[in-house]
């Protein structure tokens, strides 16, 4: 799932373009549903019409029905393109700074301490979007095993819907402008100037890249993966999210996070009434109850 959910500007539809249909909506609404866990409104035709406009032409597709055959015969396969489509990524290094500083003081150092005799460090960023929040996360993870002279077995897994995001985030290539959260001694130490046809972008370090793993994942479908996490963060992903979908998904975490360990979620996101699985401990910050 992409990191931010559903934009709200006004798309408007090309002039001349074929229009978007009720039947057809309703398929896009429905198809979006299951496989995204978004509920589009009827107040969003005009943003899908404006958006996917641009799909069918890369796909030379003459309608919105062609499209919706194409979903129907191969929805797997264009899936991740929708979403990118219909979504909008919003993200930033160290966006919303409290949460890198619980890592910094409090959690790493003590997770460290306790697995210094073999055991293994895990984090998920779950709609990790370009990169930038794995990457910060990954930053401050080589700085405090570095700090702590640790050799644990640490690791962090990266995960999106968006085939556009995810090549982005592989590349680990950003413009300049956007490296306003990465201090100065952190730009120095953490990525490279790019030069001839990178001039203006910068590039993460080798070092950041072997600690993350980077790996397309709808929250929505089967995970791979079996845990346990000490982390997971999943923020602005499931603002959007009706309330049996954050159930349902919260449900999930909370049977891959440690007892004892952290779920992260957005600043506008909250899991008031949705799970008995963790508590509040801090500003957006819920950790798992231990039985």
């Amino acid at each position: 799932m992409p990191t931010a959910a559903l934009s709200d500007f006004n798309a408007m539809p090309s002039v001349g373009g074929p229009l978007l249909g009720d039947a057809e909506f309703q398929f896009l609404r429905d198809f979006v549903y299951k496989h995204c866990g978004i509920a589009l409104g009827e107040q969003k035709r005009q943003l899908v019409q404006g958006r996917l406009l641009r799909r069918l032409r890369a796909l030379e597709l003459k309608d919105f029905s062609s499209y919706c055959e194409l979903l129907r015969k191969d929805p797997h396969g264009e899936l991740g393109e929708l979403a990118s489509v219909i979504s909008t990524n919003v993200t930033s290094f160290f966006r919303e700074m409290h949460h890198y500083d619980l890592l910094i003081d409090e959690l790493l150092p003590r997770w460290l301490e306790q697995k210094k005799n073999g055991g293994r460090l895990r984090i998920w960023s779950a709609g990790c979007s370009t990169g930038e929040e794995p990457y910060a996360l990954a930053m401050v993870l080589a700085e405090a095993l570095e700090r702590a002279g640790s050799k644990v077995d640490a690791r962090i897994l990266a995960t999106d819907l968006s085939p556009q995001a995810l090549e982005q985030a592989h590349a680990g290539t950003y413009p300049l402008d956007r490296m306003g959260g990465v201090s100065d001694e952190r730009r120095r130490r953490w990525f490279l100037r790019g030069e001839g046809r990178y001039e203006g972008y910068a590039c993460v370090h080798s070092r950041l890249r072997e600690l993350v793993t980077i790996q397309p994942l709808n929250l929505l479908h089967e995970w791979p993966m079996r845990g346990p996490f000490d982390a997971i963060f999943c923020r602005n992903v499931v603002i959007y999210f009706d309330k049996p979908t954050k159930q349902r998904l919260f449900e999930r975490y909370a049977g891959l996070v440690e007892p004892g360990g952290y779920l992260f979620l957005g600043h506008s996101e909250s899991m008031h009434g949705l799970s008995d699985a963790f508590e509040l401990v801090g500003r957006t910050v819920y950790r798992r109850r231990v039985a």
